[in-house]
């Protein structure tokens, strides 16, 4: 949606491109703004065996399918982990990155990879779908529960992962730690957490503030683990004064 400088927006684990909703209306009038389907999730084909650099690499195709030569990186969660990985092996393709409610590396807190990956697949192997969770899901990791649109397109968004992606994706993750390269990533990166984050707390993005030599944090009160949708007023104004106008 929209023209201007690129901006390609990059999922959470329980999302797709229709989780972008609110900054697609919002910053499409300055942007041109691109939601994507990470592989195995929505509409794209999947990677075997998934991994970081694999969609690092897949993001890349996209921007060579699409004639982008360098692009803004929005990324929540999960995604903000892809940013990161693309901004380490890609930087000539990259200007700058939004992080979002993501981390440095899996278990900051202790979490064993065995533990996590059980926890998340228990009731997959019981038989229900990413969709079937997308409710209790989202209720979990917010602040309050979403209403409306927002909250229609989130549980939309669900029903667009299928169970092997799913999968793939929830093995993939733990594989996920950046500390040893932050110092070397010098894209203008801005950190924007939710004060009552859960899942990636304000601990894990002043980490990355502290690690990314070129960053600054953002702490939205009264937030959980969603920015973007539990507050998308406030989310993209900090995006589009960090990364410009068409004009710049």
């Amino acid at each position: 949606m929209g023209d201007g400088h690129p901006v390609i927006f990059l999922h959470g684990l329980g999302g797709t491109r229709s989780a972008w909703g609110p900054q697609l209306e919002g910053l499409g009038d300055r942007f041109r703004c691109i939601a994507w389907d990470m592989p195995g999730y929505g509409r794209s084909a999947p990677l075997d065996p998934l991994s970081f650099d694999g969609i690092a690499d897949r993001l890349v195709e996209l921007l060579d399918h699409l004639g982008i030569a360098r692009a803004h990186l929005v990324g929540l969660s999960f995604g903000g982990m892809h940013a990161l990985h693309t901004a380490i092996h890609h930087p000539d393709r990259i200007d700058r990155l939004v992080l979002s409610d993501t981390s440095p590396a899996f278990g900051l807190d202790g979490t064993t990879r065995q533990d996590w990956v059980a926890s998340r697949l228990e009731a997959i192997d019981a038989g229900m779908t990413p969709g079937d969770l997308a409710e209790t899901v989202l209720d979990a990791i917010t602040a309050k529960p979403l209403t409306g649109q927002v909250r229609s397109e989130l549980i939309a968004a669900f029903g667009e992962i299928s169970v092997d992606g799913f999968r793939s994706a929830v093995h993939c993750l733990p594989s996920h730690d950046v500390r040893p390269e932050l110092s070397a990533i010098e894209h203008p990166a801005r950190i924007i957490v939710g004060e009552l984050d859960e899942e990636t707390p304000v601990s894990y993005a002043q980490t990355l503030a502290v690690g990314l030599p070129n960053s600054d944090l953002h702490i939205l009160d009264g937030v959980g683990h969603l920015a973007p949708s539990e507050d998308p007023v406030r989310f993209n104004r900090l995006v589009a004064e960090f990364l410009g106008t068409n004009d710049e």
